[in-house]
């Protein structure tokens, strides 16, 4: 069953995401098919490139992983409640989606302690569950290995590196996007539980909707043989 999210706020992630998904891999193209000609063509390269190819990849997965939540894209075992009548099928389905959520508010914990530390901040104190903060490590002075100091982001050097000048792109740049992706993979979350109890959604993982399309088309085209 296929569940379109309504609503301002759904509509804005749901453009920010394929708005980014898209921009992150047309850069990913476009950083490495530069390379490759100046590699073969002029025997040079970008020494940026690879790293910076990586960052972008990252950033491509995290919010990758929001948005299969959404289209339910996301791989998973379904023998089990395929064989057990609904209500049960639904207990479980709703008792898989909160470990979903416990295990996404772990996650948006553990990306907050490593993110902070190289945006000046504080790590939260607290093996499993956020206590509070504790004094914290500065760590903004950490940059990236090759990738040069982008001019529009000065403005990061009063805020967080106590005016000091970055002479390549700072670390939390590119780490930003781990609390951002967990943020945006934990409001998926929430949103397909809601549908999942509102009856709006069957389940957190990929549908058989494809298969069921591919034996249509199986039959269609024995038909027209017949």
């Amino acid at each position: 069953m296929s569940y379109e999210p309504q609503g301002a706020l759904a509509e804005a992630v749901d453009s920010l995401e394929k708005t980014a998904i898209a921009l992150l891999l047309g850069l990913m193209t476009l950083v490495t098919f530069v390379n490759v000609v100046l590699r073969y063509l002029f025997n040079s390269s970008l020494i940026w490139g690879l790293e910076v190819t990586l960052i972008l990849f990252a950033w491509l997965v995290l919010f990758g992983i929001s948005y299969c939540v959404k289209v339910t894209a996301h791989l998973g075992v379904d023998a089990l409640l395929n064989v057990l009548p609904n209500k049960p099928r639904f207990i479980l389905t709703v008792i898989a989606g909160l470990c979903c959520l416990v295990y996404a508010f772990l996650l948006m914990k553990g990306a907050w302690d490593y993110w902070a530390p190289y945006a000046s901040l504080d790590r939260t104190s607290g093996r499993w569950f956020p206590m509070g903060f504790e004094e914290t490590r500065d760590q903004a002075w950490y940059v990236t290995d090759q990738v040069p100091m982008v001019p529009f982001l000065r403005w990061l050097e009063p805020l967080i590196n106590m005016g000091e000048e970055y002479e390549k792109l700072p670390r939390v740049v590119g780490y930003t996007m781990l609390p951002v992706g967990i943020a945006l993979f934990s409001f998926r979350l929430v949103q397909a539980f809601i549908a999942v109890l509102r009856g709006q959604r069957e389940s957190f993982i990929v549908s058989h909707e494809a298969e069921d399309d591919v034996h249509e088309a199986q039959e269609k085209l024995r038909d027209q043989e017949i």
